[in-house]
């Protein structure tokens, strides 16, 4: 089974600040690291390559910096890494990230199985996998919890939903997004570490994937109109009283009387 596994570097998320004047936000100078929800993506590849056989290959799109992210997940042992990256691609919205995926996912050819994060912690906007599944034109299956099995050309699924959950059968090749339900992930070995080092990651401009700036990058269809931080959390209230059945009265006129009941 050929499975890919799609991730993004993202910043430390404390350390990122929002400069209203400049409407943009200003990102931390270091490194940066796997997407936390890639991390179940990254685990369920190498789960299922242990129980199926096959090989298992991360796919990014991003700046020069995005090889330490390749590079942690082959440190966890993948077989191999891929590198989109052009100043084209610079600023691309989602459904730009989303085409060009897909077109490296073409540019790769053999993939039975893509997995990615539910969403990436940056801009959680979840919309890439469901992107890549439609660019490709294969079934897609997000927020799974669990892989039932693999047979035949199938996959059947658990899909997480507000009610709880749906068992799904999708035919391969497809694109499934994992919620951190799925499993646990591993921890890097010092041999794998040692091994991440020294293993080549191969890197792709836009033109060696078939892409120009149409609709990519600053030709992205999304356009940013204004940049501001989340308004300050109101400060909390303590409720006070010499029982505690005391507390727990005002407690519940408090929520009645803003409707919260």
């Amino acid at each position: 089974m050929n499975i890919v596994v799609l991730i993004k570097q993202v910043p430390e998320i404390e350390l990122v600040k929002v400069d209203e004047a400049a409407n943009s936000v200003v990102l931390p100078s270091g490194p940066g690291v796997v997407n936390p929800f890639d991390e179940f993506a990254v685990e369920e590849g190498l789960r299922l390559r242990e129980k199926h056989g096959g090989k298992v290959t991360v796919l990014t799109v991003g700046s020069e910096r995005a090889e330490s992210a390749l590079r942690d997940c082959l440190a966890l042992g993948v077989d191999a890494a891929y590198l989109i990256t052009d100043p084209l691609f610079d600023k691309s919205d989602p459904q730009a990230v989303g085409r060009i995926l897909a077109a490296g996912l073409r540019k790769l050819g053999e993939y039975d199985l893509i997995i990615a994060g539910k969403q990436a912690v940056d801009d959680d906007s979840a919309q890439v996998p469901g992107a890549v599944a439609a660019f490709l034109d294969v079934p897609q299956a997000m927020f799974v919890k669990k892989v039932e099995a693999v047979d035949g050309g199938k996959a059947k699924l658990l899909r997480t939903t507000e009610e709880g959950y749906d068992v799904v059968e999708v035919t391969l090749p497809m694109v499934m997004s994992v919620v951190k339900e799925i499993n646990e992930p591993r921890l890097p070995s010092l041999k794998g570490k040692m091994m991440a080092k020294k293993t080549p990651i191969t890197k792709w401009s836009a033109a060696d994937i078939g892409l120009d700036g149409a609709l990519v990058g600053a030709n992205s269809l999304t356009k940013v109109v204004k940049v501001s931080p989340p308004p300050p959390r109101q400060q909390g209230e303590m409720i006070s009283g010499e029982t505690p059945e005391e507390i727990a009265e005002k407690l519940y006129q408090k929520l009645k009387d803003k409707q919260a009941l």
